[in-house]
């Protein structure tokens, strides 16, 4: 882009950009243009002629999960290994995820544990729910296999609670392997 004052006020020229990504600066007027090279988005992460970028993991791979849908799946499988244990009980419960609870800030201002899930008995129009803070949960693990097993714990505590059972009789294996 070129700036040419004239008179008054000033004239704005724009270079033209080829559809080989070659950049024509127009020159003084009368004169040939000349090309200057190929514009930025030409060769924005394309260098040396190789093709653009493409993804680094392919989406079928594990790496290429996000840490949300991670703590996902292993709700999902915390919640399959309950609901073979107790079928029938666990069939009209909802799972869901949540980042943080909604009254967090309250609770920090008042010193208050951070919840780290939360169940609400079936109504006449709605299921039971189990919600899982996904932040509270994953600061207590601290590697891939202890958040499995913090997760799992805390959907048992969780069953446990709607079902009005203590949570061994809901899974014998309840704190079996916590290591802290």
């Amino acid at each position: 882009m070129q700036f040419e004052s004239s008179g008054a006020g000033f004239t704005v020229v724009f270079d033209a950009v080829m559809s080989d990504g070659t950049v024509i600066s127009p020159a003084a007027p009368g004169s040939e243009p000349t090309p200057r090279g190929r514009a930025f988005q030409a060769r924005r992460r394309n260098r040396h002629d190789r093709g653009l970028r493409g993804e680094l993991m392919l989406p079928a791979l594990p790496g290429s999960l996000t840490r949300a849908e991670k703590f996902n799946e292993l709700l999902m499988d915390s919640a399959e290994r309950l609901s073979e244990l107790w079928g029938d009980a666990l069939d009209a419960v909802e799972f869901a995820v949540e980042d943080i609870p909604g009254s967090l800030e309250s609770l920090t201002g008042t010193g208050e544990r951070v919840p780290m899930a939360f169940f609400r008995p079936a109504a006449a129009d709605t299921p039971a729910v189990i919600t899982i803070y996904r932040r509270p949960v994953e600061q207590l693990a601290d590697n891939q296999d202890e958040l499995r097993e913090i997760v799992h714990e805390v959907v048992i505590e969780q069953v446990a609670g709607l079902l009005n059972l203590s949570p061994d009789a809901v899974d014998p294996a309840y704190r079996r392997f916590r290591r802290y």
